[in-house]
């Protein structure tokens, strides 16, 4: 949710384009204006249980054609992929969904598996996305 402006303007992008669009339930809930950091990581682990974020987006991924992973650069790493985005990728991949990402594979702990999902790396280039 670090980037959820970003997240909401490349929503508004890909639907001018015709794409539809699904959010996390937790950007939802910030497109409605009700968004506020979460304080820590208490807090945070509450909020994807009471809400149950995870199993809700993995629906939303069973549901769609493609996912389109948003990575920009975060704790002085380019490209950054969390755990949790991480653990999106995985799910899409497994249920033999397209998977794009906006920018490079970045290179961290995990970099292996995700080029072994061969992800469609955009370059920062929304319009190639089919």
């Amino acid at each position: 949710m670090h980037f959820h402006r970003e997240m909401l303007d490349v929503k508004n992008k890909l639907e001018e384009a015709g794409h539809t669009v699904l959010l996390p339930k937790d950007l939802e809930i910030a497109a409605e204006g009700e968004y506020r950091p979460i304080a820590d990581d208490e807090e945070h682990v509450t909020a994807k249980i009471e809400h149950d974020f995870i199993r809700e987006h993995f629906r939303k991924i069973e549901k769609s054609d493609a996912i389109l992973v948003l990575n920009y650069e975060k704790k002085g790493i380019p490209h950054y992929i969390g755990g949790n985005t991480f653990l999106e990728m995985g799910h899409a991949f497994g249920n033999d969904k397209k998977i794009y990402i906006l920018n490079p594979i970045p290179e961290m702990d995990y970099s292996v598996e995700m080029y072994a999902m061969q992800p469609v790396v955009l370059d920062g280039d929304l319009t190639k996305l089919q």
